[in-house]
């Protein structure tokens, strides 16, 4: 095992420790890194780390970039002040930690063990999956759709359900990972990694065999080998049956689980052999877990049509994951810092800081911890964590690692989508599409039908119902389903922009309540006083309550 400061690198069990407790890592983010960790103190050029994970493949070198983030994440890093990875600009990475080597032993069953455990608030869904396993196992071929946002748990859900697997069944696991981008350079990514590791297994000359007979195009394509038959000489048709028929040979003794990661960035190809898998009706010992955000909800999504239509003819499941309820975000942060009496008010102020999202729960945790509002000492000869300075305000900032997930998200929008949601932002977490339309000047109706598809495609923004204005016209308004997406698009607007479009709001708001501005008016001073201009603000408030000590007089 490697060691670095409060990390371990179990290799032979593919995780990543921090205290001898398992970190969610998915594989890809893993394999970089195990390679920096093995390479520690030297240059990693991003051609090296490139050519090391994906071999003879293309990759766009932006997937490094969020593999780094998402290390840094993990890690606790700050890419301006690097404990573990050091961004040398143009040219790579370097693991500046000093490593360690020690034996696993026994520290490793028990950190399996914890991990085990480590699942908290999620009984329900790990039922489902059992349920589908058990039933796979007797011969029944089963597809789950593991589905919820970002940082939700569904890669930690199916590595706990992988990690409490009977041994003594000899049940195969082969994971695939979609990677944003490579979906549309190259056909079947996911499935070939999860080819190279069922043929890497320690049975995999079984695998290597099966497919040699009766997908011998597959193994080439898995090999990079031009010596056997060339992966493009087939039909797509010809090439999806050799393969299922290959799998479900595999699948035949013992039971199989294929494993496909983020299949919201998979290529068409691969939710081909999927549908394959799912409606082929061979006896089979196989499941396939499928994990995916729902960035898109409509029916002409690709990947959302195929699981309506599989869901439609009961030949898959769907197990969707929930934000945390108050009292296990409670017990998360116990076992996260082993003590069963957190300080006043902290688990308050983290369920309302994340929403009950498991990667905003220990962001804002880690967060608190690195400003030292959370300090640990020595209290009876124990060590205990403590609450050393006030919580900050609610609006008072994100922590830096969400900041650069969800600006992960938002970049991959166009610059019209992201306009219309930095204008949402100018509201509430609620926002109405008028008010929207008013921050940008542009045309109401046109407007209004860009929010809809953005709720529909987006898993952080819902469509709420739907308002009446005094002119008798009918506005949609909306909701950020989570608070801190709504404060990262708020604060990536230059400043001189945001004022513009606050007092755009505010004499839309003017101009809808003519007559009436007493009744908007807190509302009105609220976008002048955010735009600096404090006159208008105290102004239309001045005005309201003159208008509310005459009504009072009238009375």
């Amino acid at each position: 095992m490697k060691q670095f400061q409060s990390f371990g690198l179990d290799t032979s069990n593919q995780c990543l420790l921090r205290e001898g407790v398992p970190v969610d890592l998915a594989p890809k983010p893993f394999a970089v890194l195990r390679y920096l960790v093995e390479n520690p103190g030297r240059l990693i050029t991003h051609d090296e780390l490139l050519d090391a994970l994906w071999p003879e493949t293309y990759v766009q070198p932006q997937v490094l970039r969020t593999y780094m983030l998402e290390l840094r994440k993990v890690l606790g890093d700050d890419a301006a002040k690097p404990r573990f990875i050091q961004t040398l600009p143009k040219r790579g990475y370097r693991f500046v930690a000093p490593v360690t080597e020690r034996a696993n032993g026994e520290s490793s069953a028990t950190a399996q063990d914890a991990k085990a455990t480590a699942i908290v608030g999620r009984e329900a869904e790990f039922d489902c999956l059992k349920k589908q396993f058990e039933e796979a196992a007797s011969g029944q071929r089963r597809v789950v759709f593991v589905t919820g946002e970002s940082g939700i748990g569904k890669t930690a859900l199916v590595d706990a359900f992988c990690r409490r697997l009977d041994p003594a069944m000899g049940t195969t696991v082969a994971r695939g990972q979609c990677v944003q981008g490579v979906g549309a350079t190259e056909d079947y990514y996911p499935v070939t990694e999860a080819l190279s590791q069922l043929c890497a297994a320690p049975h995999g000359e079984t695998a290597c065999k099966v497919l040699t007979r009766i997908a011998p195009a597959w193994l080439a394509h898995e090999r990079r080998d031009a010596s056997i038959e060339a992966f493009d000489t087939r039909s797509q048709e010809r090439m999806l049956g050799d393969l299922c028929a290959a799998l479900e040979e595999l699948a035949a003794e013992q039971p199989l689980i294929l494993v496909f990661e983020d299949l919201h960035w998979a290529d068409d190809a691969t939710l081909n052999l999927l549908s394959a898998l799912a409606r082929r009706r061979a006896p089979a010992k196989l499941l396939v877990l499928a994990t995916y955000c729902p960035l898109t909800g409509t029916i002409e999504d690709p990947l959302r049509g195929l699981q309506q239509d599989l869901l439609m003819r009961r030949l898959c499941v769907e197990t969707a994951l929930a934000r945390l309820k108050k009292a296990v975000v409670t017990e998360l942060l116990s076992r996260d810092l082993k003590q069963d009496s957190l300080p006043p008010g902290l688990a308050d102020f983290i369920f309302q800081r994340s929403e009950g999202n498991p990667l905003f729960v220990f962001a804002v945790l880690e967060h608190l911890i690195v400003e030292r509002i959370l300090v640990r000492h020595q209290v009876k000869g124990a060590e205990r964590w403590e609450q050393q300075a006030p919580f900050p305000e609610m609006e008072a900032g994100v922590p830096d690692q969400l900041v650069r997930m969800i600006e992960l998200v938002i970049e991959r929008l166009s610059e019209h989508e992201q306009h219309l949601l930095e204008a949402a932002s100018l509201m509430t977490v609620a926002f109405p599409a008028w008010a929207v339309a008013a921050a940008l000047a542009t045309d109401p109706i046109e407007t209004e039908e860009a929010c809809d598809g953005l709720a529909r495609r987006l898993h952080f923004v819902v469509r709420a119902g739907q308002d009446e204005l005094p002119d008798g016209t009918q506005s949609a308004f909306y909701v950020f389903a989570h608070g801190l997406y709504r404060e990262v698009l708020y604060q990536r607007q230059a400043p001189a922009r945001r004022s513009r479009r606050h007092i755009r709001v505010a004499d839309r708001l003017a101009e809808l309540f003519a007559g009436r501005e007493a009744d908007v008016a807190r509302e009105i001073a609220m976008h002048f006083k955010a735009a600096g201009d404090h006159d208008r603000a105290a102004s239309v408030l001045e005005s309201a309550a003159r208008h509310a000590e005459q009504s009072a007089g009238v009375c």
